[in-house]
């Protein structure tokens, strides 16, 4: 039998997600971290070791008045916070500090920004963007038309996953976007760049998240319910460039972060009763669930469509309504994380009775980086 050896004791979101534009990015962060050290009962001194992406993780920790033993500021995209959940649990295990702190905070929809964004990268400048594709919307469109014509996915089937999480975020109080819509509201919405309709693409907002992870042993000395990490989950990169991806149909990245994190976490798929994948656009959740290995290729749009991952289904997925419904500021990989662990709490809005394991899985980019983790309410199986 194997024992958890890592586990989150904090887990907190901004006051206020969606609209916040008296608090610059610095002070959302501030603002989710605060939380996140208020429930679990800590001070900003009882940190030693502090990680962030896309800003600077120098100067969070100056502002919240740390000064740690350890510090990380990986930054490869909204998949950065799974990531990073990785990298502390690495630094706990071999000693590096005892007591993680991971905050992020974006002004997505206000601007109040203090940082250079992380894309355009170089390559994307010289050998992309002076083609037009310059934007999200205009760079996803070549592997999802590709997915179209070879696997047959349909306009109705992306359309089936903004409609699916819309229920999820009618669940929760917090979500920006809670109103039911059809299919045809979705595909009668306004087209952004073929075949992304607005409704399929995902929220601008304000926000911030974060979370606190100690050693396990430690954990049970916190008043929150600890949820420990199964394994050490798995990241990994494919590139940049979106028009050098091996396959339009599939993500190396989501393969290899996924194999990891299954093999790591030694699980299979049968044994995963709720699941988070990273949904800046609708075609990312159908891309995670076959690269993940949940269904075979070019079957994900059929089962969303059957109702398979929608309130009652036999997979749970993005509870929380995801980037498309929930809240989206830009990296939405933390709020992923946040809703993973209120699941294993068993404090979610919309909780799925009885569950025991959590997948979170992201994307960094278009389809550039992928990290997949793997949480738990239970400390040994």
């Amino acid at each position: 039998m194997s024992r958890a050896e890592i586990a989150i004791v904090g887990a907190a979101e901004t006051t206020r997600l969606g609209k916040v534009p008296e608090l610059s990015q610095t002070g959302l962060h501030a603002d989710a971290a605060l939380n996140a050290l208020e429930e679990c009962g800590l001070k900003p001194s009882d940190i030693d070791g502090i990680a962030t992406a896309g800003h600077d993780v120098a100067e969070i920790a100056q502002y919240l008045g740390i000064t740690p033993t350890w510090a990380d500021g990986t930054s490869v995209g909204g998949c950065s916070f799974i990531t990073l959940v990785r990298h502390a649990a690495a630094a706990i295990k071999t000693g590096l500090c005892k007591t993680v702190l991971i905050t992020h905070g974006e002004s997505g929809r206000s601007n109040n920004r203090s940082h250079r964004p992380l894309f355009p990268s170089m390559q994307q400048q010289e050998f992309e963007n002076t083609y037009g594709a310059a934007l999200p919307p205009t760079k996803f469109t070549l592997p999802v038309m590709r997915k179209m014509k070879d696997h047959g996915l349909t306009e109705e089937q992306l359309a089936m996953v903004a409609v699916v999480q819309r229920e999820w975020a009618a669940m929760h109080p917090r979500a920006t976007a809670r109103d039911p819509i059809t299919v045809d509201d979705v595909l009668t919405s306004r087209m952004i760049a073929y075949p992304f309709r607005k409704l399929m693409c995902c929220l601008v907002s304000d926000g911030g998240g974060a979370l606190v992870l100690t050693g396990a042993e430690r954990a049970e000395d916190f008043p929150t319910k600890p949820v420990y990490l199964r394994g050490m989950g798995g990241e990994s990169a494919e590139g940049p460039m979106i028009s050098q991806m091996e396959s339009f149909t599939s993500s190396r990245a989501f393969r290899m972060s996924g194999r990891l994190a299954f093999e790591s976490a030694g699980l299979t798929h049968a044994d995963v009763d709720h699941l988070m994948i990273y949904d800046a656009f609708a075609h990312l959740p159908i891309y995670g669930l076959e690269d993940l290995g949940f269904v075979a290729p070019g079957e994900a749009g059929a089962f969303i469509a059957e109702g398979h991952t929608r309130p009652g289904g036999k997979l749970p997925l993005n509870t929380n309504g995801g980037g498309l419904s929930y809240m989206h500021s830009g990296m939405y990989g933390m709020y992923a994380l946040q809703e993973s662990v209120r699941q294993m709490r068993g404090v979610s809005p919309a909780q799925i009775d009885g569950a025991k394991l959590s997948l979170v899985h992201g994307v960094g980019g278009m389809f550039s980086a992928a990290a997949t983790v793997v949480l738990t309410n239970e400390r040994q199986w």
